[in-house]
This record gives structure tokens, C-alpha cells and sequence, in this order.
């Protein structure tokens, strides 16, 4: 059987060690640092390593890096793809929002396992260093700062998906752990600890790294920035927004404006260049899981977490045609003869990309027949590419893959694995959240600027969408907003259909809704046009009060002997 969580959080005080297939009580694990072997600074910088490697070591049945299932096929933007609805039916169990089953064994209790093992890394690494004296470590406070801020990101991403988790630092001694609930905090205790990892980041860390792939003083702000955004939409026990807590969002207008101000980052040329491996780590990139390919290793370390989710019937791909984006989320990027957004029509036909104009982020967005694909106008996408249209229609995801030509791309068996790194944080994502906190502020006016910004650089995003014959698949017409009409209300639905339009399928969409307090509506009206359309979403439905977030796993629940306590609804 697979490694328990009790396993991975133990290692919190003290153990580090690799995953192993056996049981814990009856493996020996080889290669074991330990409190007694980790004194020396080398040490200290191996766990260091270690911790920064375990916020990237997922895999496709427990996703920590690429939330595509939690994220993109839970909201509006896509269906789960593949071979029907039987194909990892785990998957379309997400999408119907059908999570109160007890055979559901592998995803979140697995992405619940990955996580811990990753906050046990950062706070074995930080109690070996807290052993250390700055002589002997003159990097002590730095690393330890770094560490905090990787448990600072796994305990958010788990808050965000489970909302109740139990905290867990490195002073804690195993017994406390097996005494530590998932409700001992409040929600907005729990946010606080949280940020308490971030701030001591900010404090202690450089404004640069000499190393590519280290957090620095920017980027604990820009993190500490979406975790006051997401606190500041209070919530009952139910998850229902109660109110908007306008501390928070100053807070978030401060943090976001010392990483515009510091002058380090900036939005790349083209869209394309955050979803090609040529580009990576360039100036839009402010913290990333970092991963490599002829490196010395067998096969490198790849991510294989979107392994599934290449063309099926390309042969350069062959597998697996998973993450299709839905008909609402290619209608959304529609555009009238002003340039802006159809707020209220964009659903009512399918878009016809022949006819009406588009913005320019849906060709880095969609594969679309006939439209260069990742780039390449010497393989446009074509509808014989898709594993099920009769299903799931005949987009496919596009931002995930990579060329089979990259340099970054490998395939292993049938499974495909890239080293292109996985953002966590973009200067995109840095204007948005300063843009929304200025409009629930009721200062619009200063979050107009932010908005154009980002839609300025997709009006210059078309040099890569030509094809070979150097004309372009669709009619490009996207504009900035103009002061005139500019409420606060017409703020906030430009301001959330930006923000869908430029994450759309990298996951975040699900999560914003959650956070607007809009997921029950959002999505209900969606399935109610959606399923006409795809009839396998029939039985779907969100149901508030519970969907907002996923179950603890039952197995943590019974290991504890009911400490922890399961979310409302489940």
C-alpha cells in the first residue's frame, strides 16, 4: 500500500525519507537524514533542496502543481476529456460534484498526503538549521526564510482546496502532532498562521537570489498579497461571503504595489512566452516549481502531472486527450465591435470563429481545427485529434502542453512528462489582485489602468497565431476599457471576466468563484446551458454549503479516530 499520511506528517519532527511502497512500521528507509546526521551546514542546504523539490513532486493521481482537475474541470472552463466519462472516472466524480463516495481513494487524499510530505521537508530542514548557529550556517536566516515560505504555500494550497487543515510546524513533537485537529483554528486563525510564514519571509528574505528558482522578498509579498485577498472575503461555516474585510484589502494594495515598485518583474511581450519552456523564468514569473530535463538523470525531473492531457490522436502525441475546454469558455472570449467582452449575450450561440472576433488569448487558450497549435502553423489542430467528441466536443487545452519538438518534452511509455517549469505566481496574477482589491475598495478608478494593461499586451499577442500561409485562423478585435461608464459594478465584471480570460484552464478560475462568493450561481447557470450541449453533465450540480471545497479524506478521519472533523455536507 502506499506510504500513510501519518508517515509524512511525522517527518515533521525530525525524519526525512523517501516515499516508500511498504508500510512505514516495517520499512527501513535507505539514505535517512535524521536529527542526528544533519548538523552541518551541507546538511542543512540538502534539506533545503529536498524541501524545494517536495512542492513539486506530485504525480496525475495526486496533483499538487497543476490543479487542473480541482480547479479547471470543477468551474466553467472545462470537461474532464479522455476516452468518456469511464475513462479515471475518479475524475468526472469532480466534475459532477459527486464526492460523497467512499471509493474515491486516489486524487485529494493523495494531493492531502503530497502536501504534508512537503510541509514535513520544509519543517525538518527548518529544525536542522534552527540547530545551527549562524557561524557555522551564515545562511541560516535566509534558508530558514525560504522554508517557511514553501510551508507557507503547501498549507495555503491546502487551505484553499480542504479549508479546514490541521497547522503543523517543526516545534511540534509527534504526540502533538497525533493531537493537532483540523478545527482547532478559526478560519481567519488559520489565514493568520499562514501569513505569519509569508511575513517572516518578507522580513528575512533578499529582494534577489543569486540562484534561479529561490523565493525572495517579492515574492513572499506577492504570496502574502493572495493570501490577504482571499482572507478578505470572510466567510461563515457554511462558506457563504459574509462580508469583505477592507483591512485585508489595503493590505493586498500595499503588498502588490511593493512588487510592481520593485521594478523585477513586468508582463512578458506575448501571452505565448508563459507557456513555452524557451521562455521560462523570464521577467512575468515570480515564483516557480522548477524542473529539468538532461540533467545528469535518467530521464531528468519531469513534471508528469498533465501527462494525460496531450491531443490523443496527434501522432506526435498519441495520449491521452484529457482536459477539454468547455463551449462557455470559448464563447466567453467573443468580442463586440468595441473590442470589450459580450457580458450578457457571450453564451447564447457558439462561437463561430469564421465570422465573429475573438480576443487574441483564446488561440493561446484553445486548440481550435484548423489553428496552429502550440505555435506550430506547420501542425495546425485538427478535430481527428480529439479522443471523444461525441462527449466532450473538439477544443483541447493548449497552455499545459508542449511541442513534441521542445527540447523540454519527453515520453515515457504512454505517459507524457515536460521540465517546463509550473508558475505559482505571475505579474499578471499581481495587477489583477491589486486591480479587484482598488474595486471592492470603491477606488475603480485606480484599477482601470491595471485591467488595460493586461489587455494591451493580448492585443499585441498575435505574432505567434499566424498561419503558414501568414494569415490568422480568427478575427482578432480586443480593446481597452474606457473611464466612461467605469462603475464599480462594471469594474467587478470586467475585473472577473479578465481574470477568467487569462488563467482560463490554468485553474484558478474555481477558486475565484469560491472567493467572490459566486460559485453556486456561476456554476448552476452554467450546467444549465452546458449540459444542453454535452448531455453527460445531466446530472451535475453544485450544491452550496458544501462543494466550495473538497472532503477531508475519510481515511485521515478514521486514523485520527475523529479529530479530524469532515467538512459541512460531505
Amino acid at each position: 500500500m502506499r506510504t500513510k499520511f501519518i508517515y509524512s506528517i511525522l517527518m515533521a519532527s525530525g525524519l526525512l525519507a523517501a516515499t516508500s511502497c511498504k508500510d512505514y512500521l516495517d520499512y527501513e528507509p535507505k539514505g535517512l537524514l535524521s536529527s542526528e546526521n544533519t548538523k552541518s551546514a551541507s546538511s542543512a542546504e540538502a534539506l533545503a533542496t529536498a524541501a524545494y523539490a517536495g512542492i513539486g513532486n506530485d504525480e496525475m493521481i495526486g496533483p499538487m502543481t497543476s490543479m487542473w482537475v480541482y480547479g479547471s474541470v470543477r468551474s466553467d472552463d472545462a470537461y474532464k476529456g479522455g476516452g468518456g466519462v469511464s475513462d479515471v472516472a475518479e475524475i468526472d466524480f469532480y466534475e459532477h460534484y459527486n464526492l460523497t463516495r467512499p471509493d474515491l481513494g486516489s486524487m485529494h487524499p493523495f494531493t492531502w498526503e503530497n502536501f504534508y510530505k512537503a510541509i514535513s521537508r520544509a519543517n525538518a530542514a527548518i529544525a536542522s538549521m534552527n540547530a545551527l548557529s549562524e557561524a557555522e550556517f551564515p545562511l541560516k536566516q535566509t534558508r530558514i526564510a525560504e522554508m517557511r515560505f514553501l510551508r507557507g504555500h503547501s498549507h495555503f494550497m491546502l487551505k484553499m482546496l480542504f479549508k479546514n487543515i490541521p497547522y503543523v510546524t517543526e516545534n511540534l513533537t509527534s504526540e502533538q502532532i497525533l493531537k493537532t485537529s483540523n478545527v482547532e483554528l478559526t478560519n481567519d486563525q488559520l489565514w493568520n498562521k499562514i501569513g505569519e510564514d509569508f511575513q517572516f519571509a518578507v522580513d528575512n528574505l533578499p529582494a534577489k537570489q543569486t540562484q534561479i528558482g529561490r523565493a525572495n522578498k517579492i515574492s513572499a509579498s506577492a504570496y502574502l498579497a493572495k493570501l490577504r485577498l482571499y482572507q478578505a472575503y470572510q466567510q461563515d461555516d457554511t462558506h457563504k461571503v459574509t462580508t469583505i474585510n477592507k483591512t485585508r484589502l489595503q493590505e493586498v494594495v500595499t503588498l502588490t504595489q511593493q512588487v510592481i515598485a520593485s521594478g523585477q518583474y513586468s508582463l512578458q511581450p506575448d501571452f505565448a512566452e508563459n507557456f513555452i519552456a524557451e521562455t521560462e523564468n523570464g521577467p512575468e514569473s515570480i515564483f516557480a516549481i522548477q524542473y529539468s530535463i538532461n540533467d545528469g538523470t535518467a530521464v531528468g525531473r519531469l513534471s508528469y502531472v498533465t501527462g494525460l492531457n496531450y491531443p490523443h490522436g496527434a501522432p506526435q502525441y498519441g495520449c491521452c486527450g484529457f482536459h477539454q475546454p468547455s463551449q462557455s469558455l470559448a464563447n466567453a472570449y467573443k468580442t463586440g465591435a468595441d473590442g470589450l467582452p459580450l457580458f450578457d449575450s457571450y453564451n447564447d450561440k457558439n462561437v463561430d470563429f469564421t465570422t465573429e472576433t475573438v480576443d487574441p488569448r483564446v488561440d493561446h487558450t484553445i486548440g481550435i481545427d484548423g489553428h496552429p497549435y502550440k505555435y506550430d502553423a506547420t501542425k495546425p489542430f485538427s478535430n481527428s485529434w480529439i479522443r471523444d467528441p461525441g462527449v466532450y466536443g473538439f477544443f483541447h487545452t493548449m497552455k499545459e502542453q508542449q511541442l513534441a519538438t521542445s527540447a523540454s518534452y519527453h515520453k515515457e511509455g504512454p505517459f507524457i512528462g515536460s521540465s517546463k517549469n509550473i508558475d505559482v505566481l505571475r505579474y499578471d496574477d499581481v495587477l489583477l489582485m491589486q486591480a479587484e482589491a482598488y474595486i471592492e475598495l470603491g477606488q475603480q478608478a485606480m484599477a482601470l489602468p491595471l485591467i488595460n494593461q493586461i489587455r494591451k499586451r493580448a492585443a499585441n499577442s498575435t505574432g505567434r497565431l499566424k498561419k503558414a500561409d501568414g494569415t490568422f485562423a480568427s478575427k482578432y478585435n480586443v480593446k481597452e476599457y474606457s473611464p466612461t461608464g467605469w462603475t464599480q459594478d462594471y469594474a467587478r465584471k470586467a475585473l472577473q471576466w479578465e481574470r477568467r480570460l487569462e488563467f482560463a484552464t490554468e485553474s484558478p478560475r474555481f477558486f475565484d468563484l469560491v472567493r467572490w462568493g459566486i460559485a453556486e450561481k456561476t456554476l448552476n447557470a452554467y450546467l444549465e446551458k452546458e449540459k444542453v450541449r454535452r448531455p453527460f453533465l445531466s446530472t451535475a450540480k453544485f450544491t452550496a454549503g458544501r462543494d466550495e471545497y473538497l472532503p477531508i479524506p475519510q481515511r485521515e478521519i478514521s486514523f485520527t479516530k475523529g479529530l479530524y472533523k469532515q467538512n459541512p455536507g460531505f
